[in-house]
């Protein structure tokens, strides 16, 4: 077994100097990367750690047979941990939820009311939230073992709630409530003032709901100006926000037309499927829950 010891060129921040080097030993001495041991350490800061550990998982990945790091005794007794910047968590990926799995989800609308109720019985209600929030169950499409696959492949690949994704609600995903295919005026997006360029997409709904639309889907969105369809003149950018080259005159309508997806995430970390049931006919439960997007 061959040992190569590396200390000062990886404090040093010389990692390429200790690249060459063991290249060089492996070359001239015949030993296979499979019958090497790795030792490093004396760190002499705080802030050699990180590069001495660094380096450990380095030859880790390469496949070396042992690694090991000098360290005091009570390094070894309780361990060491690295405290420095965590890697962030991208909260949503624009990527759709298997279309053919969520297109049997329930969905559930609901909003949020505090109700007091008095001692002589009347009640008191206060309304938390303006628009309704979405949660869906996407269990029922879940047909075999494929649809299985691709959940739970989903799944993992989001950390559970971690990661937000898109979702076709199988109920409401167009502009236009009545054909399902969008037109140029589906929805008011709002009057020109001579002056605004930007005009964010939304819809509608009865009682005066209105509700951001942040995720259209690519390639479906139709946009008029007075009643007349913009083929060119405009374009989409960041979070279904509707650049136009130019501004309307002052009050001219500005509308729109599209599909659109429903920013969810899984509504938990745990994804329950017990195998008796599913071959029983019984889907999983898979609830989702909308994402609220600025």
């Amino acid at each position: 077994m061959l040992q190569t010891e590396d200390y000062e060129w990886v404090t040093g921040g010389r990692r390429d100097l200790s690249m060459v080097a063991r290249a060089a030993i492996t070359a001239s001495l015949g030993y296979p990367i499979a019958e090497q041991h790795y030792f490093s350490g004396f760190a002499a800061g705080d802030g050699d750690w990180s590069a001495i550990v660094a380096a450990a998982r380095e030859v880790q990945r390469d496949g070396i047979a042992e690694t090991f790091i000098w360290a005091m005794p009570q390094v070894l007794r309780d361990g060491l941990t690295l405290f420095g910047k965590d890697d962030d968590v991208t909260p949503f990926e624009d990527v759709d939820f298997p279309i053919a799995i969520g297109a049997e989800a329930s969905a559930s609308p609901g909003f949020s009311t505090n109700v007091v109720t008095s001692a002589s019985g009347h009640e008191s209600r206060n309304a938390n939230w303006q628009q309704a929030r979405l949660r869906f169950d996407a269990g029922p499409g879940v047909r075999g073992d494929d649809e299985l696959g691709t959940l739970i492949a989903f799944f993992r690949a989001r950390r559970g709630a971690a990661v937000g994704f898109r979702f076709r609600d199988p109920f409401d995903h167009s502009s236009n409530a009545m054909r399902g295919v969008p037109t140029a005026d589906d929805q008011m997006l709002g009057l020109g003032d001579g002056a605004a360029t930007q005009f964010a997409l939304r819809k509608s709904y009865a009682e005066g709901e209105v509700r951001r639309i942040t995720r259209p889907v690519a390639g479906s969105v139709r946009v008029s100006i007075g009643a007349v369809e913009q083929l060119t003149g405009w374009s989409l950018v960041d979070r279904g926000v509707v650049q136009l080259s130019s501004p309307p005159a002052v009050g001219v309508d500005v509308r729109a037309g599209f599909l659109f997806d429903t920013p969810v995430r899984f509504a938990e970390d745990r994804l329950d499927i017990n195998r008796a049931s599913f071959l029983a006919g019984e889907a999983p439960s898979v609830p989702l829950i909308e994402i609220r997007e600025a």
